[in-house]
């Protein structure tokens, strides 16, 4: 789902902003639940992006959701 997010600039940039992550914490944090959670939250409130990704990934939207909820929790 990241690579996903930063195969188009103005998204990633916006997965920055929103999340409040750095480039540098998203490399150091590729293994930890707290920043998989974040880029999945943030693919989850944007409807557009999780159909988007769901469709690039091959995943049903509700897949990504609940893995959101499950990392976050």
């Amino acid at each position: 789902a990241l690579g996903w997010v930063l195969t188009d600039e103005p998204r990633a940039e916006r997965l920055l902003a929103l999340t409040g992550l750095t480039p540098d914490a998203l490399r150091e944090g590729l293994g930890d639940r707290a920043v998989l959670g974040a880029v999945l939250e943030f693919l989850a409130a944007h409807e557009a992006d999780l159909v988007a990704a769901a469709i690039a990934l091959d995943l049903p939207p509700q897949d990504i959701a609940d893995a959101a909820r499950a990392l976050t929790a």
